[in-house]
């Protein structure tokens, strides 16, 4: 569990890991090469063991050293991915469409990971579909065979950033051209790309609705450094709104952040540019802000709201969050509540009352975001605050206690 003093004013510097939104994707991308890959700065979360284990099942040579990981596909024998795997972290079914265009076939149970509500792969399966792949998803199960995958215009009924992974991802070896329009546009997928192109795939557009892959060309060993992580970014950010202080976030991406700079602006932060970071300040009660409502990039990150929603807690005045994402993404207010919030939820809405005070409480995580939401609200409260299940936190954050304490927070953890 955690333990947390709250009442302590963040200082200081704090650099961020690599996104994990970005290294799962990459991790997957690399059976696509039959080669080696060295991805550097990756961060040390469960969900990346949890892909490495994926890899060695499936043949690969992996290493860890530090921040940089090694695969070397060329072993790669198997198709399939044991329950057991596939139930540790929803993004395992970023496997399915790089294991289906090396391989031909594919044999996985449907992913697990936080319960956040319905989170159909029913996208990614219907663009395997249009690209010439045998499906069948019957009792729980996902098997994929092709002979050869053929490129294929793809329209995404929603921005899905899996859906946009995984189609990317088995295009890369496809016969043909493959257009995703309605593609989403989140910068994990730009930093996809730019491994895809490392690797000498010709990929064009991610950043933008409309992803052009040309695929059948063979590709080759890469070397890639992920993109610093913008959710880490944001819950650092709320921290601050929430315990008050200043700090330096050194080499956070002001372009990926614009929707929680806005939010965070308008509650009373200040917070200022850089070319290679931000800086963000915090000494006054925060305000109220009106209107928060969830959106694909560049729209406020479902990751984001729980966070943010921890760090307008003491706000003057009523918050509003509508999430438009995953209807099940409010697990945590009730963890909340027990420090003294005041939140009332109906349906995919939340109002957030602010009150004066947050006193410390024994909670549990929920999932991740909403794990990490605890911590924050732990910063702005008074007391001692005890937050057990950090597994949930591990599954996204590289060793969160340590750069909150760096920052002057009084946080430690203990087994319990």
């Amino acid at each position: 569990m955690f333990i947390v003093s709250g009442g302590n004013k963040l200082q200081g510097s704090v650099r961020l890991s690599g996104a994990k939104n970005s290294v799962l994707p990459i991790l997957a991308a690399s059976l696509l090469n039959r080669g080696e890959s060295l991805i550097e700065n990756c961060p040390d979360l469960s969900d990346v063991q949890a892909s490495m284990e994926i890899l060695c099942h499936l043949g690969c040579v992996v290493k860890k050293d530090g921040k940089t990981i090694y695969i070397d596909s060329r072993p790669m024998n198997r198709c399939d991915i044991p329950d057991e795997l596939m139930r540790k972290m929803r993004s395992s079914v970023i496997f399915l469409g790089p294991i289906l265009a090396r391989t031909g076939c594919v044999d996985m149970c449907m992913p697990g990971g936080c319960e956040l509500g319905s989170r159909p792969i029913d996208l990614h399966l219907a663009a395997m579909r249009k690209m010439g792949a045998n499906v069948d998803d019957s009792g729980g199960a996902v098997k994929c065979s092709s002979l050869k995958l053929r490129g294929a215009e793809i329209n995404l009924s929603f921005p899905s950033v899996g859906a946009t992974e995984n189609t990317m991802l088995a295009a890369c070896l496809a016969e043909g051209d493959t257009v995703i329009t309605n593609a989403a546009c989140e910068p994990e997928i730009e930093d996809l790309q730019n491994y895809l192109c490392a690797m000498g795939a010709k990929v064009y557009g991610a950043g933008t609705s409309t992803v052009v892959i040309k695929g059948n060309y063979e590709l080759h060993d890469a070397v890639h450094s992920v993109v610093p992580d913008r959710i880490v970014a944001a819950t650092y950010m709320s921290a601050v709104c929430s315990a008050g202080g200043c700090v330096t976030i050194e080499n956070a991406v002001p372009a990926h952040l614009k929707a929680i700079t806005e939010v965070l602006s308008a509650a009373g932060c200040v917070i200022k540019e850089m070319p290679l970071g931000i800086v963000i300040e915090s000494y006054n009660r925060p305000k109220a802000v009106p209107h928060i409502r969830t959106a694909p990039y560049p729209g406020f990150p479902t990751d984001a709201q729980a966070p943010v929603m921890a760090a307008l807690l003491k706000a003057e005045g009523a918050s509003v969050f509508v999430e438009t994402i995953f209807e099940n993404r409010y697990r945590h207010v009730g963890e909340l509540m027990r420090m003294g919030a005041d939140i009332r939820t109906e349906g995919r809405a939340a109002v957030v009352f602010g009150v004066e005070n947050l006193g410390g409480a024994v909670m549990e995580c929920t999932d991740l975001r909403g794990g990490a939401a605890l911590v924050v609200a732990a910063l702005g409260a008074e007391g001692e605050s005890r937050i057990c299940e950090l597994k949930h936190i591990d599954r996204g954050y590289d060793s969160l206690e340590k750069d909150l304490k760096n920052m002057g927070a009084a946080i430690k953890r203990v087994e319990i």
